[in-house]
């Protein structure tokens, strides 16, 4: 991934940039090749020999990538990233030679509309090229010889040890001024310090260090900078399952992540992030509190109507292709207790309160006081009928236990909370712990087990040594875990309405490491999190899920929530050492 905290583009290892979507997130792709083929849109640049190898990595602590090609001639690189803070969105590639010659060749498909649209292409001068379609606009610059080719822009070009060829794109829009050109050197060197200067802010030190800051860096990139909304992954429709249909849109931004989003940021010392994170929460849970959604653009916007896109083919044939996501739509009552937390531990790490918070927790409680005992679809967003999921009361507990303690309510309002937490805990735990086995279990009156009651003790619903967790993290060991690795729950059972099996969720993974902490069985949380670690791909990033069979990411990617986790893991493991852990129920 490079991004300019904007908008990212996904390059495969190639040289072929194979997803961008312009100018947000969530906004049409112009290249779609990664759902398709080379005909619904892509940016190739790779060596003209038939048989080369490569390799790439990020330079530094950036989002500044570098894929090296090794030819028999000589060897090459070429250097992408995207400038942030420029009025449009760009994306630089420059070519440089580093030994002997190399013979290079160049593709550009530009695809509008999720790869369906091609644009009109004319030449402003000898160096541009104009591409428009509709409301868009694509300025395409480079001092190389273009040419026209089967409906592609072709180049092919040799450079000797020490010459540079640059390659920008930028967008605009058709009916405004046309974008100005950049020196793509300059904006090498500004986006360089750029990011320089943001991870030298990065608190966190240890023989774990750079993990977290290539998650933080991650993290930063899936933001968008205008808002401070952080979207769960730059992609749509990559499968949890190779051939299935659980292909869901990820380029939104989740209420569920919020806490541990915030932490991750508070955590490794990048207060203004998790501020800027804290007042996008606000902003967007503004409205009756029953039209609280689990899901918004990077914007706010709350409709985010789910399509299917037939024309394109999908990953590995892993249809259909969706943007947009239905569960937008469902009841969720888990993201009451992600809003009450987020706002818990933004106080607990010196954030100013947001905007009449006390207002909004009275009402917001008053609405949840009357819900929280519906069912629900569930952290996983289940398409199958609604039940009551153990996790999700569990964090309508954790809405009114940490309303109870908010300092700005007051007395009478604090003390009914309290009773009503206790009234909800006394429930969780009559109804949501198997009587034979002692352990929770995924929902009332269910014997099916759900790595989402892993987070119990992480929120401070109980004590890590309490007999009930130790049992449910027993039953996770032997139900969820396949080759090493946690499953999210057992979906054979259907009870999600989808065809069954997909890949380990990574950040359940993490999540029994955590509990492994807290229970003082650090040995094995190590040997999971080394383990979980080295699972990342060759430029420290991870997707939703990894399947331990094939060994391979599956999923939408990089994913937010599997970075956010490792953040988290990692600095519970340090912290562990220090006794100094900031608990995320603030105890």
């Amino acid at each position: 991934m490079i991004g300019d905290c904007r908008t990212a583009a996904i390059i495969c290892k190639s040289g072929s940039i194979d997803w961008f979507c312009v100018p947000r997130f969530d906004s049409a792709a112009c290249f779609a090749a990664l759902l398709g083929d080379k005909r619904n849109g892509r940016w190739l640049i790779e060596p003209a020999a038939k048989t080369f190898k490569s390799s790439r990595a990020y330079r530094g602590d950036s989002l500044i990538l570098e894929t090296t090609f090794t030819t028999r001639t000589g060897k090459a690189r070429v250097i992408d990233f995207m400038p942030p803070g420029t009025p449009e969105c760009t994306i630089v590639r420059m070519v440089e030679c580093l030994e002997g010659h190399v013979d290079m060749h160049m593709e550009l498909a530009i695809r509008f509309d999720y790869g369906v649209t091609i644009p009109w292409v004319s030449r402003r001068d000898r160096r541009t090229l104009m591409t428009v379609a509709g409301p868009h606009l694509l300025t395409f610059r480079t001092r190389a010889e273009v040419r026209g080719e089967n409906m592609h822009s072709v180049s092919d070009f040799t450079l000797k040890k020490g010459e540079t060829m640059p390659f920008v794109l930028a967008y605009g829009e058709s009916f405004k001024p046309v974008p100005m050109s950049i020196d793509s050197a300059i904006a090498l060197e500004e986006t360089e310090r750029f990011w320089k200067h943001w991870s030298d802010a990065c608190k966190v030190q240890g023989k774990w260090r750079s993990a977290i800051m290539r998650s933080l860096l991650t993290l930063k990139g899936l933001s968008y900078a205008p808002t401070g909304g952080i979207v769960a992954a730059v992609t749509t429709s990559l499968p949890e399952k190779i051939g299935g249909t659980r292909n869901w849109d990820y380029r939104y931004c989740w209420l569920r992540d919020a806490t541990f989003t915030l932490l991750a940021f508070l955590n490794a010392g990048y207060t203004e992030e998790a501020r800027v994170w804290q007042d996008w929460l606000v902003r967007v849970i503004a409205g009756a509190p029953e039209q609280l959604q689990t899901m918004y653009s990077v914007l706010g916007e709350k409709r985010l109507d789910e399509l299917e896109l037939p024309h394109l083919a999908g990953y590995e044939a892993s249809r259909p292709v969706r943007i947009g996501n239905a569960a937008h739509t469902q009841l969720q009552l888990d993201i009451y207790g992600e809003l009450a937390d987020v706002m818990a531990q933004a106080r607990a790490g010196g954030l100013p309160p947001g905007p009449r918070s006390a207002e909004l927790r009275g009402v917001f409680m008053t609405h949840l006081e009357n819900i929280w005992c519906l069912p629900d679809e569930g952290i996983w967003e289940i398409r199958g009928a609604p039940s009551h999921f153990v996790h999700s009361k569990v964090m309508t507990w954790v809405a009114f236990d940490r309303a109870s303690r908010a300092p700005d309510s007051s007395a009478a309002q604090r003390a009914h909370w309290t009773r009503m937490a206790r009234k909800i805990h006394k429930d969780i735990c009559a109804q949501g712990v198997d009587k034979k086995r002692g352990c929770f279990v995924q929902a009332y009156g269910s014997s099916s087990l759900d790595a989402s009651l892993l987070l119990l003790p992480l929120v401070g619903f109980l004590p890590a040594s309490d007999k009930r967790i130790k049992a449910t993290v027993r039953e996770i060991e032997k139900r969820l875990i396949h080759k090493g690795l946690v499953q999210r729950y057992e979906t054979q059972t259907a009870v999600d309405g989808l065809p069954p099996g997909e890949g380990a969720f990574l950040a359940c993974s993490f999540w029994l490491a955590d509990n492994y902490v807290l229970m003082g069985r650090r040995p094995e949380a190590v040997r999971l999190f080394g383990r979980l670690k080295r699972l990342a791909n060759d430029v420290g990033l991870y997707a939703e899920e990894y399947d331990p069979d094939a060994k391979r990411m599956l999923g939408n990617f990089p994913q937010a929530f599997s970075h956010v986790a490792l953040i988290n893991t990692a600095m519970n493991l340090m912290m562990s050492e220090s006794k100094n852990a900031r608990k995320r129920h603030g105890r």
